[in-house]
């Protein structure tokens, strides 16, 4: 296993074993039990990152990308989505074109924005 996939594991324990905590003692903890919280996080996680790439701040592109990861890692742990999960995700796409790949899905939108058959 590559030193990121060891590390990602490290991260998703730990932030798992904060399931159930104490939210005023534990920032993961809240976000477990806060999946608007920690979707808004990861939003804003997103976007510092992307402005990183934008202006090119090697070093800021690494800070603000593990930021991203673990509020990723935080909102699959509160969905109770495993890597695991995930890795099928990816795998189920492997060998595929991007474009074509991209035009198969469904797109997924949040419950309250998703429409309903009249």
């Amino acid at each position: 296993m590559s030193r990121f996939g060891e590390v990602i594991d490290r991260l998703a324990a730990v932030i798992e074993s904060r399931r159930g905590g104490d939210v005023t003692r534990s920032w993961s903890a809240r976000l477990i039990a806060d999946p608007t919280l920690a979707a808004k996080k990861l939003a804003e996680e997103a976007l510092e990152t992307a402005l990183a790439g934008v202006a090119g701040d090697k070093p800021a592109i690494a800070a603000e990308s593990a930021d991203l990861i673990y509020h990723w890692l935080a909102v699959l742990a509160g969905a109770r989505v495993s890597l695991d999960d995930v890795a099928a995700a990816l795998e189920a796409r492997e060998g595929r074109s991007g474009i074509e790949e991209k035009a198969s899905r469904r797109r997924y939108a949040p419950r309250s924005r998703r429409r309903r058959a009249t």
